[in-house]
């Protein structure tokens, strides 16, 4: 028996390196590790939050290949070598068939948390991703997608909880906000190859000039929200984690236009700390 991997071997590895790669994988993994950890400050416990991520990676899995397949055209046109479809190394009808076979596999894997914590759940992945990818995406409500799929993330932790009690107002309402704001940054990168292609959602509409200072905005009423939402004082940990957060999502929008990835980041690092701070009052989540 050889002890080096066979040619096939390495191909199908190679094939599925790339199939990832057009998964969004950042979004993708940031995602599932925030809620993830959400559901372990909550109180699902290690078998229930390890059903949480893995319904929340098939979820993302699928809105992220779903993007891609529906992007295939515009990005081709506009030279993205950094989307394997777009750069020819991957067929658009491998992603298109990755994303339903993520889209089933959510399903049962959803269920794991209970019938009602999988209605939101598959709600906000169909309507927070593939709605936006399909029809939303170049419309003035390109935002609300952003807004219920984010939405949806704390109620799908609560509502598996034992009792299944509906998350608190500040947790809904703050990752809505949240969400809003990373449509906004995550658009502002790629507004000028959006028009050339036809894409006219609500941040192309506005402009990157008006976008550069509305998604900081939002990012901050997000964070408002989440830090003096809670009952209780925030505390010094929990002010700092909003001042920092404040900073980067400022950041976000000071990077020079061209760069494709930087405020992209730097929205999931605003993401990140914001779970952060959910995760400090985790227990008041109910």
């Amino acid at each position: 028996m050889s002890l080096y991997p066979s040619a096939t071997s390495l191909r199908a590895t190679h094939r599925l390196l790339v199939l990832l790669r057009a998964c969004h994988p950042e979004a993708t993994v940031a995602v599932t590790v925030f809620v993830t950890a959400l559901a372990l400050s909550a109180g699902r416990g290690p078998a229930g939050s390890l059903g949480v991520a893995a319904a929340v990676l098939a979820g993302q899995l699928s809105v992220g290949w779903c993007n891609d397949a529906v992007d295939a055209r515009r990005d081709t046109a506009v030279g993205r070598r950094d989307k394997p479809v777009a750069a020819g190394v991957l067929a658009q009808h491998v992603v298109t068939r990755a994303a339903a076979a993520a889209l089933v596999l959510c399903v049962p894997l959803s269920l794991l948390s209970g019938v009602t914590a999988a209605a939101v759940h598959l709600a906000g992945v169909l309507a927070g991703g593939w709605a936006y990818n399909l029809l939303l995406k170049s419309t003035v409500f390109s935002p609300l997608p952003y807004a219920l799929g984010f939405a949806s993330l704390p109620a799908f932790v609560t509502l598996g909880l034992p009792s299944q009690p509906w998350p608190a107002w500040w947790a809904t309402v703050g990752s809505a906000v949240l969400g809003v704001g990373a449509h906004l940054v995550n658009v502002l990168p790629d507004i000028d190859d959006d028009l050339a292609t036809g894409v006219r959602g609500l941040p192309q509409r506005l402009g990157a000039t008006a976008c550069r200072w509305l998604a900081p905005a939002v990012m901050l009423a997000a964070l408002g929200v989440l830090t003096a939402g809670p009952p209780g004082t925030a505390g010094v940990i929990g002010w700092a984690v909003a001042a920092t957060a404040g900073c980067a999502a400022v950041a976000a929008t000071a990077m020079r236009h061209g760069n494709r990835k930087g405020p992209f980041r730097a929205a999931i690092a605003v993401a990140a700390l914001a779970v952060g701070q959910l995760l400090l009052r985790g227990a008041d989540l109910t």
